[in-house]
């Protein structure tokens, strides 16, 4: 965590303030974009203020890893150039040949074919188990499982994982828990205080908020983790502009006021649908019916912005809600202040067709936005017919 931020302050408070230390020449208020690749040194490996060139490091950078470490708690963070070059980073720093990895099963579909595809042909194996379900967790485990990973809530079926109980299963196993903190933010919830290792972040979403930037991030409380993942972060070079970092900085000082507002108009709008007879099934962690949200409503703040629901009449009706939707984008992605609506089973998850994580061709997800919720409101109806 930065030195001029004690770690007492709030998060409003840090998400404004962490990292964004006022630029020493000319007194502005937000860190300068850095530009550049390369530093002038004060003789031969004299380095000022430690930078040297900027794939390993660079000023602008710097400050988001600090903010992003500050937000989650951590005493490490790091920004790389997308969420899936942070994980691909994180598991070749974490795994080698024959070492075996528990993943969701209803993990989002890039991080599954970078297991499925990727990550499998250098000997790592991996295992899919119901992470709601302690005990598929453990049945799950091998004497070679070296990471778990978690989505909570998961992209697109919205399940709740309790990340305090499974980071106890974890110790046990001697295995590292690995949370993908994307779809809550750390606004509303922040894996390392329930004991997670590592927090697995798509910049891209709800912390850059304004569908300008793609980035990733990891943060760690482990300061030896840390080194090793930083060390990887240089060795591979898969890192976040300077421009990228500074658009996520931007974004994330308004990180609160918009969780709170993603988080209200897609309450209304679950609690629309729910009562909607084209609708079969809504999931949103936020209602009482759902699975998870006695554990959403213990280790969240809130229960954000991803709406995902299930229409009467199947996947062609599914598909036709979506392209009729007017005021919902068409579109992938998630997390900024504009609403998008999207087909996961044609889209966004195609990559897990015919896999344990396909999933169900009648889905609807729903990233809502920050607009009136009135005509967010009056747009699905319409969509809906």
């Amino acid at each position: 965590m930065s030195h001029q931020h004690p770690s007492d302050q709030r998060f409003e408070t840090l998400a404004i303030h962490a990292g964004n230390t006022a630029d020493p020449l000319t007194g502005a208020v937000v860190p300068p974009i850095y530009q550049v690749s390369t530093y002038k040194q004060d003789g031969v490996g004299g380095l000022r203020g430690g930078y040297e060139y900027s794939r390993s490091a660079n000023p602008t950078r710097t400050a988001l890893e600090e903010n992003l470490a500050a937000l989650e708690g951590g005493r490490r963070g790091l920004a790389f150039a997308s969420g899936l070059a942070a994980e691909d980073c994180l598991l070749r720093t974490l795994l080698a040949p024959g070492d075996h990895v528990v993943i969701p099963d209803d993990a989002y579909g890039g991080t599954f074919r970078l297991f499925a595809k990727v990550v499998s042909r250098w000997g790592v194996e991996f295992s899919v188990a119901d992470t709601s379900d302690p005990a598929s967790v453990r049945a799950a485990l091998t004497p070679r499982t070296k990471a778990i990973w978690v989505e909570t809530p998961s992209n697109p079926l919205l399940n709740i994982t309790d990340i305090a109980g499974l980071a106890g299963i974890a110790r046990q196993a001697g295995a590292r828990l690995v949370v993908d903190n994307t779809f809550a933010s750390p606004y509303l919830q922040q894996p390392l205080a329930l004991g997670a290792d590592v927090v697995v972040h798509s910049t891209t979403k709800y912390m850059g908020g304004h569908s300008d930037v793609v980035g990733g991030a990891l943060i760690v409380d482990d300061a030896e983790l840390g080194d090793e993942l930083a060390y990887h972060q240089n060795a591979m070079g898969a890192v976040a502009g300077p421009f990228d970092a500074w658009l996520v900085l931007r974004g994330v000082k308004t990180l609160a006021v918009r969780m709170d507002r993603h988080s209200e108009n897609a309450t209304r709008i679950a609690e629309m649908l729910t009562k909607h007879p084209r609708v079969s099934k809504v999931l949103y962690p936020g209602l009482p019916g759902h699975p998870g949200h006695e554990v959403a409503a213990k280790q969240m703040k809130a229960f954000g912005g991803m709406v995902s629901f299930q229409v009467v009449d199947g996947e062609e009706a599914a598909v036709a809600v979506c392209d009729r939707a007017k005021l919902f984008t068409l579109g992938e992605s998630l997390g900024g202040v504009e609403s998008l609506i999207e087909h996961p089973g044609r889209m966004t998850h195609a990559s897990a067709a015919g896999s344990a994580l396909e999933v169900p061709s009648d889905l609807v997800r729903l990233s809502v936005g920050i607009e009136s919720c009135d005509d967010l409101l009056a747009d699905l109806k319409q969509a809906l017919g």
